[in-house]
Parts: structure tokens; C-alpha cells; sequence
């Protein structure tokens, strides 16, 4: 099947600067420093800066910026982490790398965020931290947290792999707990050219523990003061990152203005069960997914639009097909079907449009027409042989 509308264009986003990341990526060849070089000190403190917080050190992924994060701000083993079931596993496993024991709770289902108040009864002695997921874009509301964690005496470690510059309650995204880990993953606001991360913490111990941990735990060469491993952000890498950082604001921007055209051209479609995850946000929503949600009264099963968008030569997403809690690799923590039924009655509603910087006005028409088409009365049926749907990682 032709694709006419991908899930993604990142050739739209780097042709426009293109020579400026030919020329990154040629500074460091020259420059010969391809592991912890100049370019990546530049792009850790740049990082920080715009996200206003003190301190960046570039991991190898967004997993390891979890893992080796939480490790730093002191949480392993016989410590409880609060986080939502409907996240990417990277969070889950970042938390089992650490060595503490991962607690799941429910999510609001109007946003799809972390329920504060499930995480509330879920808290015990051993619980030392929470994981707030800002989740498609959108930051869980820092003052909340903040009264959260004050009142529960938690630390706060942001998991803002999709939320790179995203703005609530007058805090940038990375700037409210102690830490935060972001993903550099290709098709985020900001990606790389391969797999990249990096943690973000105003805590100078902190930063200084995780410079260890991401380098063999070595505290100087050849000299290793615990057991850390090797997970460095590529100098490559983070020269391209750094060139693209000044234009992630107009990206961000971009996707907003995109959001808000498929926010008004779907205003009609809700009488139809056809819903848009709630912005609570406003402007500082900086959409690294956009996701409706097909609710019980619309004429026509998520399957089945996935097929006709198929027919029509649109890619479209599951941002996450199945909870944390009911994959199979995690069965062993003891949860259930029906622990967490907001997260799974979610993971059978939603559904991600495609989203990205470029994608013009007319093509948003295009999506929501096939959404308008397949819910009307009059809609002729359809069965594409097969549906073609494009799960895009984390």
C-alpha cells in the first residue's frame, strides 16, 4: 500500500539544515574526539540551560538515563518507585535496572497522565520516589507534584522522554524533581541519528555520580570507585543535537499549531465517540504524539479504522497497545487484568495521528476526512486485506 501520509517525515525536518549537520558531524571528525569530546560537554550544558535546570550528562539511551538516573539520586534496592501503567517499558525497566521494586497505578483517562490520587494510596515505608510520565507531550502538573512529593517526602524523577521543552505551571520539563531522563530516539521533538539520552538535575552530587556510573564508574581513568558500565552519548551524536536544539522552539511551535487544527477539525466528530486526549496545557502541550481516543458510542472499531486509514495511505500509531502491567516479560510483579482499568480500557481506545513539523494543513484534512468518512451512516464498508500500522517506539 502507498504511503501518502507517514506517521513521521524526518526528512522535512533536516533538509532545511542539512549543511549545518553535514558540518557538525565534519567538525568532529576532524576533531577526532568521538567518545566524551568537546561536542558533547557543549550539548550537555546547552540542555540544561533551555531546560532550565543546572546540570546534563549524555547517556547511550533514554532507558539508561532512567536506570543509571535513578541509581545516582541513591534508589535501589529495597526502595518502591510509584509509576503509571500506561508508559513505554523503558520506565518499568528502568526502575528494575536500579534495582528497586516498580509500583504501578492507574491514569487519568481524560489525559492519560499518572492519577495522583491512586498514587497516593499506593505509597508505603519503602517508598521513595515517583515517576511522573509526561506523557505525549504533556507534563503532569509540577505544582501537584511538587504538593505530592512535599507532602509524602518523595523525590520527584521525571520520565520526559516526549516532553523535550514542554511548558506547565511555569516549569520546563526536566526542571521539577530531582532529575529527569530524556530520550534522543529519531523521532522525538528532538532526536538524534541514532539512540541517545541524557539526564537533566540541579543536583551537583547527582551529576557527578551519573559522569561515574555512564563511564565504568571510574571517578578518574583507570581508577573505578563503584560498578557503573559503558553508556556514553556518542560526540557524534550529540554535535547533530546540538545543532538542531536552537529550532526545536519553532518545532515545537509547529506541532502545536498542527494540534490545534486537528483539535478543531475533530470538534464535530465527538457526538460520533471520537476524543481527543485533553490539553491541560495550552501552549506548553508540545505534542510529540497527538492521540484520540475512540470511545464506546463510535459507529466503527479501532481495528477497523486503522484499516481504512491503511486504504488511504496513512500510517498511524498505539501509544501503548498493552500496559506495562500485562506484558508478558513483567507478569512476575503480580498484577492482574482489571488492577488498573483506566490504562487498560485506554490501551483499547487510543490512537496516535501522524505528527511531526511539516505536516501541512491539507493533509490534516486528509486524516480527519477518513475519520469523518468511517463514522458516517453512510460509509460504505471496507476490509483492506491486512492493516499496515506504523508503532513507533517509545
Amino acid at each position: 500500500m502507498t504511503i501518502k501520509i507517514p506517521f513521521v517525515d524526518l526528512k522535512l525536518q533536516h533538509k532545511p539544515i542539512q549543511t549545518q549537520l553535514q558540518q557538525a558531524i565534519q567538525s568532529v571528525l576532524e576533531q577526532g574526539d568521538f567518545i566524551l569530546g568537546q561536542a558533547l560537554s557543549d550539548f550537555e550544558a546547552a540542555f540544561a540551560t533551555v531546560s532550565g535546570t543546572e546540570y546534563g550528562v549524555g547517556v547511550a539511551s533514554g532507558t539508561d538515563a532512567i536506570a543509571l538516573g535513578l541509581q545516582a539520586c541513591n534508589i535501589g534496592t529495597g526502595d518502591e518507585v510509584i509509576l503509571p501503567a500506561n508508559t513505554f517499558v523503558a520506565t518499568l525497566i528502568g526502575v528494575l535496572r536500579a534495582g528497586a521494586k516498580p509500583i504501578l497505578v492507574d491514569c487519568d483517562p481524560q489525559t492519560a497522565l499518572i492519577d495522583l490520587e491512586a498514587a497516593a494510596k499506593a505509597i508505603t515505608p519503602h517508598t521513595k520516589a515517583i515517576i511522573p510520565v509526561h506523557l505525549y507531550g504533556q507534563m503532569v502538573s509540577p505544582r501537584q507534584l511538587l504538593d505530592f512529593a512535599d507532602t509524602y517526602k518523595l523525590l520527584i524523577f521525571e520520565d520526559a522522554a516526549q516532553a523535550h521543552l514542554a511548558q506547565r505551571d511555569g516549569y520546563v520539563a526536566g526542571s521539577v524533581g530531582i532529575a529527569a531522563a530524556f530520550s534522543f530516539y529519531p523521532s522525538k521533538n528532538l532526536g538524534a541519528f541514532g539512540d541517545g539520552g541524557i539526564l537533566l538535575t540541579r543536583d551537583s552530587d547527582v551529576a557527578k555520580k551519573m559522569v561515574r556510573l555512564r563511564n565504568y564508574g571510574a571517578s578518574q581513568k583507570y581508577f573505578h570507585t563503584e560498578p557503573g558500565t559503558n553508556s556514553r552519548l556518542d560526540t557524534l551524536q550529540a554535535a547533530i543535537l546540538h545543532q538542531k536544539l536552537p529550532y526545536l522552539p519553532q518545532w515545537n511551535r509547529d506541532r502545536l499549531t498542527i494540534a490545534q487544527q486537528y483539535d478543531a477539525e475533530l470538534a464535530p466528530l465527538a457526538t460520533a465517540g471520537i476524543i481527543p486526549m485533553h490539553n491541560q496545557s495550552g501552549t506548553g502541550h508540545v505534542y510529540h504524539l497527538y492521540v484520540i481516543k475512540i470511545d464506546e458510542s463510535c459507529p466503527i472499531e479501532r481495528e477497523k479504522l486503522q484499516e481504512k486509514f491503511t486504504a488511504a495511505g496513512v500510517q498511524t500509531g498505539i501509544h501503548y497497545p498493552i500496559p506495562c502491567h500485562l506484558q508478558p516479560a513483567f507478569l512476575s510483579l503480580g498484577y492482574q487484568q482489571g488492577d488498573f482499568p483506566q490504562a487498560e480500557k485506554l490501551s483499547k481506545q487510543i490512537l496516535s495521528l501522524p505528527m511531526y513539523p511539516g505536516l501541512s494543513s491539507s493533509q490534516v484534512q486528509e486524516v480527519v476526512a477518513v475519520i469523518t468518512q468511517a463514522v458516517s451512516k453512510d460509509s460504505p464498508l471496507e476490509n483492506p486485506a491486512s492493516a499496515s500500522v506504523e508503532n513507533i517506539a517509545a
